[in-house]
C-alpha cells in the first residue's frame, strides 16, 4: 500500500436498503463530495463479525452477482455472498491455488456465467472459480509483470483491482504500483480479450497515479470507461482515496515498451470525480487518525446500477486488515459521469 504526506480522501457508500444495525448510518438526501459525486450512507455492521465461523473483514474487492447479491473478496482467501439489500453474508466459500495453499486475494469480477475471476498479487494470477469455489484454471500473465526476480513488478503491488467490460469480453486488471525501470507514477493496465471462449491477453494500457498513491481498484461504468479507486496512507495523518473516471479509448498499446515514460506513450485519460476527506462524515467515526474520519482502508468497489438520471450507484468497501485500529465500513455512493 502506498503511503506519502497527502490529505485523505475516499469515495464510499453502501446502499441504505434497510440496514437493521445500530452502527448505520442512515441515508439522508444526498450529500455532496463534489459536482460529480455524493455519499449517501454507510454502515459498520459488518465490522469485526464472523459468520460461518469465518472472520468477515479483509475485504478487498465487490462484485454483482448474476442474481443482484453481492460477491466480497477478502484477501485471506474467502469469498462471500452478502444479502443485496441486508448486506449481510448468507454464505462462505474458501479459495486455494493449485497446490492448496492460500491466495492473496485482491480482484475480483463475476463472469457471464457465474464464474469467479479472482487475482492474486504474490505472482501475479488470474484464477477462475466456480461458485463454489472449485479451481477451473488460470489466465496468462505477461512474464514483465511478475514478481521480481521473475518480472519486474514489486512483491503486495500488482493485480489490485479486476473489472469485466459491458458485453464480457474484455477483462481489465490493473496494477497497484509501477513496474522498476517505468515512470514513477505509472502503472500498467492489463487487459484480455475473450476468444472461443478463452481469455487472451490483448492490450496493455499506462495510467498516471497521484504522487504516493496507487491503484487500489478499478470497476466498469458501462460504457467503456473505468472508475479508478486511489489510494494512500500516512501514519499519523490517515487515507487518502481518490476517485477518478479514466477513458482508455486512444491510449497506446504499452505491452511492448520495456520501460514507460510519460513522454512517449498516450496515456489513459483520468478525470477527477472526488476526493473522499472533502465528503461530509455523517457522523461516523474513526479508530485512528484520519483527517475525515468518515475514511478507512478503501479497496473494493462495485457498480449496482443507476439511480434517477442515469447516475451510478457504487459501493465501496474498507479492507480492516483484522486489525483493532481499522473497521470495515460499507459506503453508498451516487456518482454523476462527465459526458465523454
Amino acid at each position: 500500500m502506498a503511503s506519502r504526506t497527502a490529505v485523505s480522501l475516499a469515495v464510499g457508500a453502501l446502499l441504505a436498503c434497510g440496514l437493521a444495525a445500530p452502527q448505520a448510518a442512515a441515508a439522508t438526501p444526498a450529500h455532496s463530495c463534489s459536482r460529480w459525486v455524493d455519499i449517501d450512507s454507510f454502515s459498520d455492521a459488518l465490522d469485526k463479525t464472523t459468520f460461518d465461523g469465518t472472520f468477515v473483514g479483509n475485504l478487498s474487492a465487490l462484485a454483482v452477482d448474476r442474481d443482484g447479491d453481492l460477491a466480497a473478496l477478502s484477501d485471506r482467501s474467502a469469498l462471500f455472498t452478502l444479502d443485496r439489500r441486508t448486506r449481510q453474508p448468507e454464505s462462505v466459500v474458501p479459495l486455494a491455488d493449485e497446490n492448496g495453499q492460500p491466495l492473496d486475494s485482491e480482484g475480483l469480477a463475476v463472469d457471464r456465467d457465474g464464474t469467479r475471476l479472482v487475482t492474486s498479487e504474490t505472482e501475479p494470477s488470474v484464477r477462475r472459480y466456480a461458485p463454489d469455489g472449485r479451481l477451473l484454471g488460470r489466465l496468462p500473465v505477461p512474464d514483465a509483470l511478475r514478481v521480481a526476480p521473475a518480472g519486474r513488478a514489486t512483491s503486495n503491488a500488482t493485480f489490485e483491482g479486476l473489472t469485466l467490460q459491458p458485453g464480457g469480453r474484455t477483462l481489465v486488471a490493473s496494477m497497484e504500483q509501477p513496474l522498476s525501470g517505468d515512470q514513477a507514477d505509472l502503472v500498467r493496465f492489463q487487459t484480455w480479450q475473450r476468444t472461443r471462449g478463452e481469455f487472451a491477453l490483448a492490450a496493455q494500457y499506462a495510467y498516471r497515479v497521484d504522487v504516493g498513491l496507487g491503484v487500489a481498484e478499478v470497476t466498469a461504468t458501462g460504457d467503456g470507461r473505468l472508475l479508478v479507486l486511489e489510494r494512500g496512507f500516512t501514519s499519523g495523518v490517515g487515507n487518502t482515496i481518490r476517485l477518478y473516471l479514466a477513458d482508455p479509448r486512444g491510449a497506446t498499446d504499452v505491452s511492448g515498451v520495456d520501460e514507460l515514460s510519460g513522454q512517449d506513450v498516450r496515456l489513459v485519460r483520468k478525470t477527477p470525480l472526488a476526493d473522499l476527506e472533502d465528503c461530509p462524515s455523517l457522523g461516523a467515526t474513526a479508530k485512528q487518525p484520519q483527517l475525515n474520519p468518515l475514511l478507512d482502508n478503501i479497496e473494493g468497489m462495485a457498480v449496482l446500477g443507476t439511480a434517477p438520471g442515469g447516475r451510478l450507484r457504487v459501493l465501496l468497501v474498507s479492507d480492516d486488515n483484522q486489525n483493532a485500529a481499522q473497521i470495515t465500513r460499507l459506503y453508498s455512493l451516487t456518482v454523476a459521469l462527465p459526458h465523454r
